[in-house]
């Protein structure tokens, strides 16, 4: 009897492989975008950039396959720059009691990831077409901005049951103090973006908005 071992024939992990592609076709789009706009970014370019058929794409994203695959993208990176400060639509803004502590956590993160061109580029480009595609840029927001929204919302009701924040303070106003100039000198480039300047506005924006002693 032979000793030679039948060849191993068994076949790749398709799951394996399938997220492999799909990582490609994510890294792909948010290149594409980045270097050439929206406008420019094809699903064609985007599969060729990626490695895969672009029928991969039509199947795995049939309807409005090019925005679907890039609103997927960009939620896909977003995630994973939040799950560096522990804050994602699934968990909250840290809480550890200190407030202005964990608002400088976060606001730090959202400096690093502005400041960061694998971040910033494919912001700019989707931010610059949703004005221009008004259904594009209400997916943005519900998709992206919103739920990012309301974890600074949930934070701020929690300040509130807590007695540092004012009762009468309407959240989502307070949360614009925040998270409104940041991207205000983020988009439109007055001055550098920095982690002192984030400090700052947790110090200007929790002088009017702590419970009165």
């Amino acid at each position: 009897m032979s000793d030679t071992k039948a060849p191993d024939t068994k076949a790749p992990d398709s799951a394996r492989r399938s997220e492999r592609s799909r990582r490609a076709i994510y890294d792909a789009a948010l290149a594409l975008v980045s270097e050439q706009g929206y406008a420019k970014t094809t699903v064609e370019g985007i599969a060729a950039r990626a490695g895969v058929g672009k029928q991969t794409i039509y199947r795995w994203w049939p309807a409005n396959s090019k925005a679907a695959v890039l609103m997927e993208a960009f939620l896909d990176l977003a995630g994973q720059a939040g799950e560096a400060v522990g804050a994602t639509a699934e968990s909250e803004i840290p809480d550890t009691g200190d407030l202005a502590a964990d608002l400088r956590l976060v606001l730090r993160a959202t400096v690093d990831e502005l400041n960061d061109p694998v971040y910033d580029r494919p912001t700019r480009a989707l931010a610059a077409e949703g004005i221009v595609d008004p259904a594009l840029g209400a997916e943005f927001t519900a998709k992206l901005l919103e739920p990012q929204l309301q974890l600074y919302v949930r934070r701020i009701e929690a300040a509130q049951s807590a007695g540092d924040i004012d009762p009468g303070v309407d959240p989502r106003i307070a949360l614009e103090l925040l998270v409104g100039p940041l991207h205000h000198r983020w988009l439109h480039r007055t001055l550098p973006l920095t982690h002192a300047y984030a400090d700052t506005l947790v110090e200007y924006a929790l002088r009017g908005l702590s419970a009165r002693r």
